[in-house]
């Protein structure tokens, strides 16, 4: 293991007893599952195969699982293939891991149930806590930061490069490659200890970013039907003609609301897409420094400060949405 960086070992002094119980789980199981959050994002996938790599790197007589639902874009492109693991294998006793998951209805595999302890890792506010142990740092701009710092703790352990390539992903996607606000000295110390393993950084970023050339399409829809507020809360909506025009799966609405980023006169950016499956509407909100978070929580969601997400059970909420977080503004 390389020298751990002194802004790391400063912030994992909190956690230190926590670390070492999770450390004696692992020790303790011999099987053991890593589990996330249903839709997984650049941070839930990447904080997930970032622990189960690490922890077969280590423990190599450990028989470790990832499951949950394929990225609906970035399998196989960016990440593997979640492993098909039939239902006996869950019959016996295992430890179960949850990354970048709030609340237990959003865990992405209703097998985790079956555990016979689990433990919880991750950065979203702990409203509804569960886990025999929780890791939880809402302040964290991704749990791919803390699952690299708790393994870093560990000692007599090595964070090869594949390890840390997937934790860099999770931090990277999360964090928007480290603009937003809750990205800290220490995010950076983290990053530079993983990028300190040899992987190639260019290469991962092609591959998280990578695009196909018909989703300029989606893109020019978004720039001609875009609207901005009186006080400058930018948002587009696609409902379900467009969705089935671009060939889009509702988790994908969200994939342009980046654009509006670092524009002058836009301070908070949205999304509103339709999901026919789920009869409702889907929010993600985006702000430069307002809070946006109490606003989400209103409309049956939550999440960050700056980085929320909601739903809308109708159409004729989005103006009522709109005029909540323009008042933000005033």
């Amino acid at each position: 293991m390389n020298k751990i960086d002194e802004l790391i070992k400063l912030d994992n002094k909190k956690y230190q007893t926590k670390y070492r119980k999770v450390l004696k789980m692992i020790n303790q199981f011999d099987k053991i599952c890593v589990f996330r959050h249903i839709r997984p994002d650049f941070d839930a996938i990447g904080s997930q195969l970032g622990l189960a790599t690490f922890i077969k790197d280590n423990f190599p007589n450990k028989d470790v699982k990832v499951v949950g639902e394929n990225h609906i874009t970035l399998t196989p492109n960016c990440f593997p293939y979640m492993d098909e693991v039939d239902d006996s294998w869950f019959d016996n006793d295992f430890l179960a891991i949850v990354v970048d998951t709030s609340e237990k209805k959003r865990i992405s595999d209703d097998r985790y149930k079956k555990a016979k302890y689990l433990i919880k890792v991750d950065h979203h506010p702990n409203v509804k806590p569960y886990g025999n142990i929780k890791i939880v740092d809402e302040y964290s701009p991704a749990a791919g930061e803390m699952v690299a710092k708790m393994c870093l703790s560990f000692k007599n352990c090595v964070l090869t490069k594949e390890a840390a390539r997937w934790m860099y992903i999770a931090l990277a996607g999360d964090s928007n490659r480290f603009k937003f606000s809750t990205t800290t000295p220490t995010t950076f110390a983290v990053a530079k200890q993983l990028l300190e393993t040899g992987f190639d950084i260019g290469e991962v970023h092609r591959k998280m970013y990578n695009k196909k050339m018909d989703s300029l399409e989606v893109t020019r829809y978004v720039l001609n039907n875009f609207k901005v507020s009186e006080h400058g809360v930018a948002y587009y909506i696609l409902n379900d003609e467009q969705l089935k025009k671009f060939n889009l799966r509702p988790e994908q609405g969200k994939d342009n609301i980046n654009l509006f980023d670092g524009l002058e006169g836009i301070k908070i950016w949205v999304s509103i897409t339709e999901d026919k499956d789920e009869n409702v509407y889907r929010v993600s909100i985006r702000s430069a420094i307002t809070p946006i978070d109490k606003i989400a929580t209103k409309y049956r969601g939550g999440g960050h400060e700056c980085a929320s997400g909601a739903k809308l059970k109708k159409y004729s909420e989005i103006d009522k949405l709109i005029k909540d977080l323009d008042n933000l503004l005033i």
